[in-house]
């Protein structure tokens, strides 16, 4: 699952600092991956220039792309006493997210990898930016870099959903902790599992008085455990590094993973697009929002992306 061979690097072209190159020139020097530079770019006065030639037109196009590969260029500079192979590429496409997605179809890229940054709640849900889509709709793992370091014995933290008796959730739980236990191994960190549970719905309590929330918790509460210490054994994990929390994902994983200092935060994502997509988001996304190290988000077996080559 780690020994990602090609890593496809989206850089922001409003940064001076490009941390997500960063990152994978760390993760390509202990793997041997190749590293592809690579920004979508699309001026919208172009649209404004219909008065012109086609001749003039492409001229202007050419001379932009022209412009990022030279800086591109400069950037990649940095890493030369690195030795890596990196590429670099950048294309014309007023829809970065669907650009990116391409080039991965098109090259076989294993991983994306992007820098991320603070969003508006609000926009975040509503108006969904490429990092959204990516989750949503990339084929291949999706690294998102904040600015927590990889340090030697540091912690990475795998959520997985353990009490889940569905055929799609348990294969991803364990292609999740397949991920974590590798990217330990790169990383020399030691791997956590987490697994949250909702607690007891009210209206069943109020509804039949002879309902018993507490029993019914600690049943709920077991049953994850139970689970969840067969899938840390099932991994080579040690159950002490199982953490089982009442409460919503999105509130208990940002937490624990602030608690351990974790690097790292491995977790599924399924891939919701449409309407409901817009308006509620994605409880991975709802997570990320409120982590602060990075996130590989990894798809189910079989995901197949909403988004086709052009012809």
């Amino acid at each position: 699952m780690a020994n990602f061979n090609s890593l496809l690097v989206v850089v922001d072209p409003t940064r001076s600092e490009q941390g997500a190159l960063s990152r994978a020139v760390e993760l390509a020097e202990k793997t041997g991956a190749q590293i592809k530079v690579f920004l979508a770019i699309y001026d919208f006065s172009y649209e404004m220039t219909t008065m012109l030639s086609g001749e003039e037109r492409e001229a202007m196009r050419r001379g932009v792309i022209s412009q990022r590969e030279e800086w591109l260029t400069e950037v990649i500079d940095g890493y030369a006493d690195r030795e890596l192979p990196i590429q670099v590429k950048v294309v014309w496409h007023n829809r970065p997210f669907e650009a990116i997605i391409q080039e991965v179809l098109r090259d076989g890229h294993d991983l994306i990898v992007k820098a991320t940054h603070e969003h508006d709640k609000l926009k975040s849900v509503i108006f969904t930016p490429t990092d959204w889509h990516l989750m949503r709709k990339s084929p291949v793992p999706v690294l998102l870099v904040k600015q927590h370091a990889w340090p030697a014995k540091g912690n990475i933290l795998a959520a997985v959903n353990s009490g889940s008796e569905e055929e799609a959730h348990i294969s991803l739980n364990t292609q999740i902790v397949t991920a974590a236990n590798d990217m330990a191994t790169l990383l020399d960190a030691d791997v956590h599992l987490v697994n949250t549970y909702p607690g007891t719905p009210v209206n069943i309590a109020i509804e039949i008085p002879e309902f018993d929330p507490k029993s019914y918790n600690e049943a709920v509460c077991d049953h994850h455990v139970k689970e969840l210490h067969k899938q840390a054994e099932h991994g080579g994990i040690d159950v002490c590094n199982c953490h089982v929390k009442e409460g919503l994902p999105e509130d208990i994983i940002p937490r624990l993973a602030d608690d351990l200092d974790a690097e790292l935060v491995i977790l599924g994502s399924i891939g919701r697009t449409g309407l409901s997509a817009a308006l509620i988001g994605n409880t991975a996304e709802h997570i990320i929002d409120s982590l602060n190290c990075d996130v590989l988000a990894l798809k189910p077996a079989g995901f197949v992306s909403p988004v086709e080559l052009d012809d």
